[in-house]
């Protein structure tokens, strides 16, 4: 009987053998292989088994590739600047450099649980002055290509964390951090102008083997459209008022314009009678976020007592001020057509503005219209020229036929805004720019940066839409680098998506401090093969990354335009009920007691276990008992027959290479759930065999090996207990033979007219003529009557039909 498994001795056996012999070693012949996790920002309250799942894909991942013949490329590193590193710290009331050095040091204790082959001399923390050095140089950069620039702006404002947040980071109606509803304030910001890159972030998707749902939401958020610019002039003024439309086919049925409160013109658009009204509505429009705006709820507005002029047909049509007009939208102006948009529809039921249909199916007009007509096809009517006319023909024709009328211009448009690049915390980069008052904006010498934050005792947030840093004058005060006068630093910091944007390519180069990263290490270990994340990320940090990436291809940083060639993400583990895990709700796991219990392989291997790993899925501890007996049963079966000389039988070699296609085919297609099925299915049909006739050793040498990856302490024990004294990851990933797979025989039911008589046993490759003879000798004096058909279906059935 073997010695039973100790999992807590085998693992700390095994962790010190790893760190004085590591198993991942680049010997500068194998070919590289970049696989990476979404790095964690340091919160106070530790990893929970969630965060686990994530970490434990990426290292079975990488230990899989390492077998396959690959260097790793496997780091680990902390996005500890920003909201939530300072929300903690003010929370516990320890500066935020302190507690964020703490947590880091738990969260890697955490980490280093887990087993993971993290190159820790890659490590880089986007609060090290090391590392943002390069974060401020990107952006000095951007300035100078003229893609940061600053702008007085009408932002969503968090009163709670007292910062911008850009409408990414707005959630319905709140803020992304603490859920407190978002307002407007209207403050000077520092923009990057990602809608430049627009075009190639649309384009390029198509290059991405990324989840199609990904791809999609950017294509949504980029929200490219084609359709015309028009000019509607203001009645009794020289001011003209453009619009943005999809629709230009509809420009006969626009019956009245809505403005966004924030517009240039709306205040000037009131008359004696309307300048109350609408000077207040523009002040509660400035009170919410755009996202609440944009919300599906009952429309409201404001008249301004002014009229603009239908440039196609002449018509006088009222100007309307409404928040869910966006003035960073389009132009801040809609032409309203009632007849054929729900939300414009609604808004002229409420407001009792005229209604002209100008599409109609088979040309007939509807009489009492209850709800807009916005089928995507039709017939002209009300449209004067164009009646007549197929709509879907017309719309592509239109913004042609305004441009030529002089009227408008074809154009296309984004929904993709620039992003609001500024925050008014003190936990972030400083921004490495200096105000003159003679040379205006000038960025920081390259060889000054990085220009580090100050060490203050104050950090909580102003309130006054100021950073801390402002109340420094010895910090803020300084001369100007260009003309010697006395100058002032930028005050506000970089938002927490900064230095995520392109930390992955410093882990390849982290100690150089002449560059970013050097050309020999980008050409040579750059682009990320593999990315592993949450789905959360994929219009925040994910698309921030294509455009850093294709800024830093552009001035010839790097040779490659997109960041990461796969892309997988992973689901939640959430706490019972489907309840997001979290400290405030209780229902937090901690991984640290399930590790004892029960050893870090079988924690691994359930975390897999748990469901499909792209979906979200309900953690129960209980189920680690079926994973905890599965290793042991293999420890058990390994060391009962490790020493036992057994000849391989057919049985055994095709159990083996069945065993090797089924792994192999489930993890190549990240089926992992199934993979750990497939090995306690593949364990028990050992045993049999085991109790049977014994088990080879090249069968339990393939297995521990495919096991590897899963459970890597467990596997370098039995690879050592079956004789070798090379790890397990020395060795190459085994390969299945589609012949030795095949069965010698078959067995098949024989029918008659449907009906199966009898089972019979013939072999796999027999063929149809042989089959069925041997069929109709089985059945005997079964088979009467007149033979009409005789079928065959290979390894399934034989039928004979009779009559």
């Amino acid at each position: 009987m073997a010695t039973p498994y100790n999992h807590r001795a085998v693992e700390q056996k095994w962790r010190k053998i790893w760190e004085e012999h590591p198993v991942n070693v680049n010997d500068g012949k194998k070919p590289k292989y970049y696989c990476l996790d979404m790095f964690p920002y340091p919160s106070g309250n530790g990893l929970h088994v969630g965060h686990w799942r994530g970490y434990v894909i990426s290292d079975v991942w990488s230990r899989y590739k390492m077998l396959q013949g690959y260097y790793l490329i496997h780091p680990m590193g902390w996005d500890a600047f920003g909201l939530p590193a300072e929300n903690y710290a003010i929370k516990t009331g320890q500066h935020p450099s302190i507690s964020t050095a703490k947590n880091i040091a738990n969260i890697k204790r955490q980490i280093n649980e887990i087993a993971a082959i993290y190159d820790w001399d890659m490590e880089v923390n986007t609060t090290d002055p090391d590392f943002y050095k390069w974060t401020q140089w990107i952006f000095v950069q951007m300035f100078k290509k003229g893609l940061a620039y600053e702008k007085e702006f009408p932002i969503n404002w968090c009163p709670s964390c007292k910062t911008g947040l850009a409408n990414e980071e707005v959630v319905n109606g709140c803020c992304e951090r603490c859920g407190t509803p978002v307002t407007k304030k209207n403050l000077r910001q520092w923009m990057l102008r990602i809608t430049k890159y627009a075009e190639r972030l649309l384009d390029d998707l198509d290059k991405l083997d990324w989840p199609e749902k990904v791809k999609k939401m950017q294509t949504d958020w980029i929200g490219k459209s084609y359709g015309a610019e028009v000019d509607f002039p203001v009645e009794g003024r020289e001011e003209k008022i453009t619009v943005y439309t999809t629709r230009p086919d509809t420009l006969h049925g626009a019956t009245f314009m809505v403005l966004a409160p924030e517009h240039a013109l709306a205040k000037s658009l009131a008359t004696d009678e309307t300048r109350e009204a609408v000077e207040k509505y523009i002040f509660d429009s400035s009170m919410k976020s755009n996202v609440d705006r944009m919300q599906d709820k009952e429309k409201t507005g404001v008249f301004t007592g002014s009229y603009a002029i239908n440039p196609l047909n002449g018509k006088k049509v009222p100007i309307w001020l409404s928040d869910y007009v966006l003035a960073d939208y389009g132009t801040g102006a809609i032409m309203c057509v009632p007849a054929h948009d729900d939300r414009d529809f609604a808004f002229a039921t409420k407001f009792n503005i005229p209604i002209i249909q100008v599409i109609a199916k088979d040309g007939k007009e509807i009489e009492n219209m209850t709800e807009a007509y916005t089928e995507a096809s039709g017939v002209m009517i009300n449209s004067g020229d164009w009646n007549g006319r197929e709509s879907a023909e017309l719309k592509k024709e239109a913004p042609m036929i305004i441009e030529k009328m002089g009227i408008g211009r074809k154009t296309v448009n984004y929904k993709l805004r620039d992003w609001v690049f500024s925050r008014q915390r003190y936990w972030g980069e400083p921004i490495p720019i200096i105000h003159c008052p003679h040379c205006g904006n000038v960025p920081v010498p390259e060889d000054q940066l990085p220009l580090r934050l100050p060490d203050v005792e104050s950090y909580e947030p102003t309130g006054t839409g100021e950073s801390p840093l402002a109340a420094i004058d010895e910090w803020v005060n300084t001369t100007c680098p260009c003309c010697g006068a006395p100058a002032k630093r930028e005050t506000n910091t970089m938002p927490q998506w900064a230095g995520s944007s392109w930390y992955f390519l410093r882990y390849v180069d982290a100690h150089n401090d002449k560059e970013l990263v050097s050309k020999e290490k980008a050409d040579k270990y750059l682009p990320v093969d593999m990315y592993i994340g949450g789905v959360e990320h994929a219009v925040l940090h994910l698309l921030y990354s294509r455009f850093y990436t294709k800024f830093l291809y552009d001035i010839g940083v790097i040779d490659f335009d997109e960041p990461f060639h796969k892309l997988f993400n992973q689901g939640m583990i959430n706490g019972k009920n489907g309840i997001k895990m979290s400290k405030s709700k209780g229902n937090v796991v901690s991984p640290d007691d399930l590790v004892r219990d029960y050893g870090c392989d079988s924690l691994r291997m359930y975390e897999l276990f748990v469901g499909p790993p792209e979906l979200d899925a309900e953690w129960d501890d209980r189920g680690i008992d079926g994973v905890y007996r599965f290793l042991n049963k293999f420890w058990s079966l390994v060391m009962d027959n490790k020493d036992k000389t057994v000849e391989p039988t057919k049985e055994m070699i095709k159990l083996r290479h069945r065993m090797v296609h089924t792994i192999t085919q489930r993890l190549e297609s990240f089926s992992l759930n199934t993979v750990i099925s497939g090995f306690m299915e593949y364990n028990n049909k050992m045993i049999e065999l085991a109790k049977k006739e014994g088990i080879d050793k090249e069968t339990l040498e393939t297995a521990v090996i495919l096991l590897a990856p899963f459970a890597p302490h467990l596997s370098e024990e039995l690879w050592q207990q079956l004789g070798h004294t090379e790890s397990v990851f020395k060795n190459t990933w085994p390969e299945h033979d589609e012949e030795a797979m095949k069965d010698d025989e078959v067995e098949v039911p024989v029918q008659i007219n449907g009906k199966t008589k009898i089972v019979i046993s013939i072999p796999a490759d027999i063929s149809k003529e042989d089959a069925i003879a041997k069929g109709k000798e089985a059945l005997g004096d079964k088979l009467t009557g007149n033979i009409i058909k005789e079928i065959y279906v290979p390894k399934k059935i034989i039928n004979i039909v009779a009559k």
